[in-house]
C-alpha cells in the first residue's frame, strides 16, 4: 500500500521542481535595432508580471485616491503640438505607484495633492517625440530609451486640494527653457518654496528630480525594470 503513495509522492516533487524551474528560467525578450530589449507584446508583459508582480503596470487614477490627471499628450497642448495618446490616462510600476501613493497621503493634511502629467510612456512615443522636437536636451534618445518608457518616471506638479489650482511653479510644464531647471535661481521666494517642496517630498520617497525639468522625477530603482511599448488600450483591456 506503501508503493503507490511514495510514487505519487516522487511524482509530485517532480512537477514542483519542473514547476520552480520553470519559474526561474530567464524570459527572452527581443532587441531592437539599437541593441536594447523592448517589451511590446501583451503575452510578453504577462509573462514578465507572472515571475515578478512588481512589474505591474498600475493605473494611477484608480490606486491613488483623490489624484488629479491633466494629461497632455492625449490633447494638441504639448510638445509636439498632437495627440499621442489614444486614452488620457497614466501608468506607473506597482512600487511606484505605492509610492506616490503614500506622497499624496502625506501631502493631504497640507491642503496638496498630486497632479499629473504623464506616466509610463510607450516606447514608440519616445522615438516619434526624438523625431519631432528639436530642443534634443529635452527628449530622451531611442538608443537609450526613457525612464518613463520602464513606467518608473512621472512628470507631476502640486495643487490645492480646495480648487485643485497649481501652486505656482518656475516654468509651465514642459517648457523647454533654462528656467525649468530645478537649481534654476532666479525665481521669486515663494516660487522656490514650491518647488522646494516639491522636489524634497519626492526625494524623501525614493524619487530624483530630472537635471533639465522641475517636473519630472525617476524613481530610483529604475533600472530593476525592462523598457516597454505597449499602448494604453492594451493595459485597460486587461482588466476588462
Amino acid at each position: 500500500m506503501r508503493k503507490p503513495t511514495t510514487f505519487l509522492l516522487l511524482l509530485w516533487l517532480v512537477a514542483a521542481a519542473q514547476a520552480w524551474a520553470q519559474s526561474a528560467a530567464p524570459v527572452s525578450i527581443p532587441k531592437n535595432r539599437y541593441g536594447l530589449p523592448v517589451v511590446g507584446s501583451v503575452a510578453l508583459y504577462q509573462q514578465l508580471v507572472a515571475k515578478h508582480p512588481d512589474q505591474e503596470l498600475v493605473e494611477l487614477a484608480t490606486h491613488i485616491p483623490g489624484l488629479v490627471l491633466d494629461i497632455r499628450y492625449a490633447t494638441a497642448d504639448n510638445l509636439v503640438g498632437e495627440p499621442v495618446y489614444k486614452v488620457a490616462t497614466a501608468y506607473a510600476r506597482k512600487p511606484v505607484a505605492e509610492a506616490l501613493r503614500k506622497i499624496q497621503e502625506e501631502l493631504k493634511p497640507q491642503g496638496l495633492g498630486l497632479k499629473i502629467y504623464d506616466g509610463y510612456r510607450p516606447y514608440r512615443v519616445t522615438e516619434h517625440f526624438f523625431r519631432k522636437v528639436k530642443e534634443k536636451d529635452y527628449v530622451a534618445h531611442p538608443k537609450d530609451g526613457s525612464r518613463h518608457n520602464r513606467g518608473c518616471a512621472v512628470d507631476l506638479t502640486l495643487v490645492r486640494l480646495k480648487d485643485g489650482q497649481e501652486l505656482e511653479m518656475p516654468t509651465a510644464y514642459d517648457a523647454m527653457v533654462q528656467q525649468a531647471h530645478p537649481d534654476y535661481p532666479h525665481v521669486s521666494a515663494q516660487v522656490k518654496k514650491n518647488r522646494a517642496l516639491l522636489i524634497n517630498t519626492m526625494q524623501r520617497h525614493g524619487f530624483t528630480v530630472f537635471k533639465n525639468e522641475w517636473w519630472h522625477f525617476d524613481f530610483n530603482n529604475w533600472p530593476q525594470y525592462h523598457l516597454m511599448d505597449i499602448r494604453f488600450e492594451d493595459l485597460k483591456a486587461l482588466k476588462k
